[in-house]
């Protein structure tokens, strides 16, 4: 939605607008005869990036650009589509813009065969070009999208009887946002496990629904259940899939029938037998499930109505009881017939065979004597007790002489019932193992006695087990692992200890102490077992803290057990980096390799983890030089030159990763060391085709001329040397030069007229040597009469080349100044 603004805005624009087409139309020109409309339509893919070309109006147009007053293109703004592309307003060319074009959302309630498009109103602007061209941007679809499923299982019910080649529709299809070849072409199975595969079919839009084929028959009660993976496919290049679970469930028919697991079964009983009682269960199975599992029992009808009255059966459970009183004078035998009953089956037969054995004598009975501690039946026992600690005898009466007894225990515990040192009829109960309180605290014996005619008798002993402080407290870790931040408040708190003890009562209750280990500054509360430290920690002195506690229980004797707790203090970013030295002086000869390492500055954080990791960078000078944030190497980036600047001053910022940073500040001192790499320069004379004229009665001793030249080096590689290496006058040995100050001085007195030419070598004291040489031309005569004749006689330099004088330099090329003082020397020797 706009708001009041723009809306504002845009109506404004909006009215501007119509009063310009209403101008234009109200004008001497007509409406009519100059405004026309033009339609250009471009193709795109859609997701180009931004500045892509779509097309250019004035150029699909045939339009000059190059007339006065320009073409101005404007776009008549409709809807938010407007953002999709962006118009040159100069030039007419269309171009995508910021949001990238996606078809699906674009068009995402247009029809497939519609397509979907993008239509602008361009105008073209002043009055007398004005034209309106409709342009239409189809969107074409590229394969950016894949198929997916509604669901992510899809349930299908097929029936255990589907004949083969059956079709079961999977009506939850997936679908694809493409379009076209773009869209699902396919369906495939990941597993068909041999009895399926999938069709494909197209109804009359186009729309692909996959059909599950049956290709083998099915069982469910051999396999109720299939699960594989459906994929759908589409057609792009390459293709995308999507998938969902396909559970393919197994529906029950009623194909089987009930099953017995015994078909005869035998029962006996003894005439006290009592009205109500389980005589025997009948189990019938049928694999199917459902309604079609459904069994159902009932006597056949030959079964007589005397026995329908003595015994009942349960027609859902199959349970066959005694539902009348036994004759018990007399023993008979019963055979029941019992059907199974399925729907749609043919009963199932077994046959319930029930003989009755006459009472003679009457049940014994069960005489308990205690030895242990009893009250009102109930026995207790020490846990601490040994293992065969006798409990109680028993004695068996009502007993016939010839008769076999047995007697014994029909109850599971540590618990054993033997013969008394060989007394008839006498038992005793005993322990077969030491017994634990905290395993269990109540058992309950049953003394079962049978005769040989079935009677029994039973009788019942509880045994109620003694608590013993038998059991330490156990933490719940033995090694307790607390981390705290440094820089804490006071009384901060730690953890709080846990420890349990099986044993019940006083003998379970826990109280903690510290350890004699524990640093005075950790409280640990008694009863709770909250454990605090009193005083603020400072990672950076110590670290960890490791001592031990005890939680002792309040038994007798006492026990306990020991854990350790161990305290790591977490770091804060409470310390700046520090750099080693205040400030850092790094000495390095000058044209020293470029990134070699110039020094490395060491900074320390003590802080650690990210808190002590330091980044360090330059302040200033930062396109000269760079630094290694890893090692503090300090690298120039280029080779550097003394001469043009000897000394750099260099700021360099160290900071930490914590958050908030913490960062310090050093200087750095570069000083260039000297390297002779500067041959002297010559400032005098300016060049080699300058002469002076020296009168012939010029004395002996008398300063003629010098040679001044300059060395940019410093040091012994500044200090600079003066020889004549060759001559070429008629009487050598007339010129000296002084090595020091390049002074020239007339050696003995000049006896010939003419040109004398001396090489003087100009060297610096550096390692290696460097030097340059310059040639001085002194014309001996009274005037100079011929000047043209004195330069056909200067040495040339073709000379140079042919080696007759020694090479200009040693390294690069001697520098010259302009010769500013050749019109001078001529001036001199002139007037002489």
């Amino acid at each position: 939605m706009r708001n009041t603004k723009q809306g504002s805005s845009y109506n404004s624009k909006q009215a501007l607008w119509g009063l310009f087409i209403l101008l234009l139309c109200t004008s001497p020109l007509s409406c009519s005869s100059n405004f026309s409309h033009f339609s250009l339509t471009y193709k795109i893919k859609e997701g180009l990036p931004k500045g892509t070309l779509i097309g250019a109006i004035a150029a699909d147009l045939k339009l000059d650009l190059l007339v006065d007053p320009p073409r101005s293109f404007n776009l008549e703004l409709k809807s938010t589509r407007e953002h999709y592309v962006k118009l040159n307003k100069t030039t007419g060319e269309l171009f995508t813009s910021v949001e990238d074009i996606d078809r699906e959302f674009l068009c995402a309630e247009s029809h497939e065969r519609q397509g979907c498009a993008i239509f602008l109103d361009v105008l073209i602007l002043p009055q007398q070009y004005f034209q309106l061209v409709k342009i239409k941007i189809i969107i074409e679809d590229v394969n950016d999208n894949s198929p997916h499923f509604p669901l992510d299982e899809i349930r299908i019910s097929v029936p255990e009887n589907a004949p083969v080649n059956a079709r079961f529709a999977v009506e939850q299809s997936a679908v694809d946002p493409d379009i076209g070849i773009h869209g699902v072409q396919t369906y495939w199975l990941n597993n068909d496990f041999g009895v399926f595969t999938l069709d494909v079919e197209e109804n009359e839009g186009g729309e692909l629904t996959p059909f599950l084929i049956i290709t083998e028959s099915l069982d469910r009660e051999i396999q109720a259940e299939y699960v594989t993976e459906i994929i759908a496919e589409d057609g792009g290049s390459p293709p995308r899939f999507g998938n969902a679970t396909l559970r393919i469930i197994i529906t029950d028919v009623n194909d089987n029938c009930p099953k017995f697991k015994e078909s005869q079964v035998k029962v006996t009983l003894y005439g006290n037998a009592t009205k109500g009682m389980q005589l025997a269960r009948l189990q019938a199975y049928d694999p199917d499930e459902g309604s079609n599992a459904l069994i159902s029992y009932t006597f056949s009808e030959r079964v007589t109505q005397e026995s329908r009255n003595l015994f009942h059966l349960d027609a859902t459970r199959g349970v066959l009881k005694l539902a009348g009183k036994i004759d018990n004078s007399s023993g008979k035998l019963y055979k029941l017939i019992i059907l199974a009953n399925g729907p749609t089956c043919i009963p199932e037969v077994a046959t319930v065979t029930v003989h009755i054995i006459k009472q003679l004598t009457g049940p014994p009975v069960v005489i308990p004597r205690y030895i242990a501690s009893e009250k009102d039946g109930v026995v207790s026992l020490s846990e601490s007790e040994p293992p065969f600690s006798p409990i109680a005898f028993f004695t068996i009466k009502n007993t016939d002489p010839q008769q076999k007894i047995e007697c014994g225990l029909q109850s599971e515990g540590p618990f054993r019932l033997v013969p008394y040192e060989h007394i008839r009829n006498d038992y005793l109960l005993e322990t077969t193992e030491q017994l634990d309180y905290e395993e269990q605290q109540e058992y309950e014996i049953v003394i079962v006695v049978r005769n040989s005619h079935g009677l029994s008798a039973s009788t019942i002993v509880k045994v109620h087990v003694l608590d013993v402080n038998d059991n330490a407290p156990v933490f719940k870790q033995s090694f307790i692992e607390v981390a705290v931040e440094e820089n804490n408040p006071p009384n901060t708190f730690l953890a709080q200890l846990q420890a349990t003890d099986a044993d019940s009562e006083s003998r379970g209750q826990v109280y903690y102490l510290l350890g004699a280990d524990a640093p005075y500054i950790f409280n640990l509360d008694r009863m709770t077992g909250v454990l605090t430290v009193s005083a603020s920690l400072d990672r950076e002195e110590k670290e960890t803290y490791r001592f031990m506690v005890r939680a002792v229980d309040r038994g007798t004797p006492r026990k306990e057990t020991i854990g350790t707790v161990i305290v790591t203090v977490q770091d804060r970013n409470d310390n700046s980096p520090r750099f080693i030295n205040k400030d850092f002086t790094f000495f390095v000869p000058e044209n020293f390799p470029g990134f070699g390492e110039i020094g490395v500055l060491s900074v320390t954080d003590a802080d650690s983890g990210e808190n002590g990791w330091v980044a360090l960078s330059i302040l200033n000078g930062s396109d000269i030089f760079v630094i290694d944030t890893g090692r503090g190497a300090l690298r120039a980036k280029t080779p550097l030159d003394r001469e043009q600047q000897g000394t750099y001053y260099i700021w360099i910022e160290a900071i930490d990763g914590g958050e908030p940073a913490l960062s310090c500040i050093t200087m750095v001192t570069v000083l260039l060391l000297d390297v002779n790499d500067n041959p002297p320069i010559v400032l005098f004379p300016q060049s080699n085709q300058s002469f002076l004229l020296v009168l012939p009665n010029t004395v002996p001793g008398t300063p003629i001329t010098e040679v001044y030249a300059v060395d940019r080096d410093t040091g012994m590689n500044a200090v600079i040397a003066y020889s004549i290496i060759k001559r070429t006058d008629g009487e050598p040995g007339s010129f000296d030069i002084d090595p020091y100050t390049g002074n020239i001085t007339l050696r003995k007195s000049l006896n010939n007229r003419g040109l004398y030419s001396l090489w003087v070598k100009v060297r610096d004291h550096g390692q290696p040597e460097l030097y340059s040489t310059v040639l001085v031309n002194l014309f001996v005569n009274e005037t100079v009469s011929n000047e043209t004749l004195i330069q056909s006689l200067l040495p040339r330099m073709v000379d140079l080349d042919r080696g007759e004088v020694p090479p200009v330099k040693e390294g690069r090329e001697a520098q010259r100044v302009p010769n500013l003082c050749r019109e001078a020397l001529l001036e001199m020797a002139s007037d002489v």
